[in-house]
């Protein structure tokens, strides 16, 4: 297949090799070489690979005059879960006689098998130094440990929380945003679908970064991006695997794989955004699209070069800062702060 081809349909299945890639961003592609070489995740690789799934909060919060509470939250089967509520100091001196604050509730990425909630913690850091917005975010379990819809049900247990105690937290339970990157992204829109099919929190917005949305790992930028790299098809097939191993799959719901979601109406102003190098790449744009198609609003960038979660991975990338700023932007717009 040369580069004039056309590309094939979705339905037809070509060896990875033959189905042409876009070009990595030039800056991305220098600092990629840095990078050790990904080990395949698998069964046997998970449990070494888990202990640098994250980095420690202290390094993070050690610059910025925040206070910082630790929570415990009941799952819906009594299983307790750690939540971490972040505020600027300034805001709790202030908390009896200030507005109440919009607050993010941060869902972290590791394809649902790895990480903690303190994974990908920068990104919404930042948004509180320049938005000041309380943070929070949920230790939800992962697979294979799990199975089925007790990660989605651990996140919405979160938000529910934070929804009811609202005022003792100093934040707008109508002022709650949603957000994930990677895993926590397609989290964040189960979470978001669970919202409003059952009536009891109210969710602002949602930010999706890079979002994991649809199990069935089908789509052509899955197929282009086969073998070694930040987030391959296979290990999109292995985490996913990994969490539905043994489900029928007439009992998958679009709350767990949130492609699958035939009404996306009467979501919240949605932003979305993933790399044109990356395996999410599709789904993420169908997302967009049927929100559009549902008479919702939906802002969906798909940065030209990147691969998925660059903009973590390489945060002074000049493509990363542009994807970073962008965000905090739309939110400013949407949250009228």
């Amino acid at each position: 297949m040369s580069a004039s081809d056309p590309l094939p349909p979705a339905d037809v299945v070509l060896p990875s090799a033959a189905i042409p890639r876009p070009p990595v961003d030039p800056g991305l592609a220098a600092l990629l070489v840095a990078l050790p070489p990904m080990a395949v995740l698998d069964a046997e690789t998970l449990p070494l690979v888990r202990p640098y799934s994250s980095a420690p909060v202290e390094p993070l919060l050690a610059n910025r005059d925040v206070s910082r509470r630790e929570i415990t939250v009941s799952a819906d089967d009594g299983h307790e879960l750690a939540l971490t509520v972040i505020s600027r100091r300034d805001d709790d001196a202030q908390s009896s006689s200030r507005t109440p604050n919009r607050c993010v509730y941060w869902l972290h990425g590791g394809g649902m098998v790895m990480g903690d909630r303190f994974a990908q913690l920068d990104v919404p850091l930042e948004w509180q130094d320049d938005l000041g917005v309380v943070v929070a975010t949920i230790e939800y379990r992962l697979a294979p440990e799990v199975r089925g819809s007790t990660i989605v049900e651990d996140a919405y247990a979160g938000l529910r929380w934070l929804s009811g105690h609202a005022a003792e937290l100093g934040i707008d339970p109508s002022g709650i945003v949603v957000a994930g990157m990677s895993a926590g992204g397609g989290i964040a829109a189960g979470v978001t679908l669970l919202a409003r099919d059952r009536d009891e929190v109210h969710v602002a917005a949602q930010v999706l970064a890079c979002p994991m949305l649809d199990h069935r790992n089908a789509s052509l930028s899955s197929r282009q991006f086969s073998g070694p790299g930040i987030w391959s098809r296979e290990a999109n097939t292995f985490a996913w695997s990994s969490l539905l191993d043994g489900i029928p799959t007439d009992e998958i719901t679009e709350y767990v794989s949130p492609a699958l979601a035939r009404d996306l109406s009467n979501l919240p102003p949605t932003y979305i955004d993933a790399g044109s190098a990356e395996v999410f790449r599709d789904e993420d744009v169908a997302y967009a699209a049927g929100i559009w198609a549902s008479g919702g609003r939906a802002d969906l960038h798909v940065w030209d070069g990147g691969v998925h979660g660059f903009d973590a991975l390489f945060a002074d990338a000049t493509i990363s800062r542009e994807a970073r700023r962008s965000r905090i932007a739309w939110l400013r717009r949407v949250l009228d702060i």
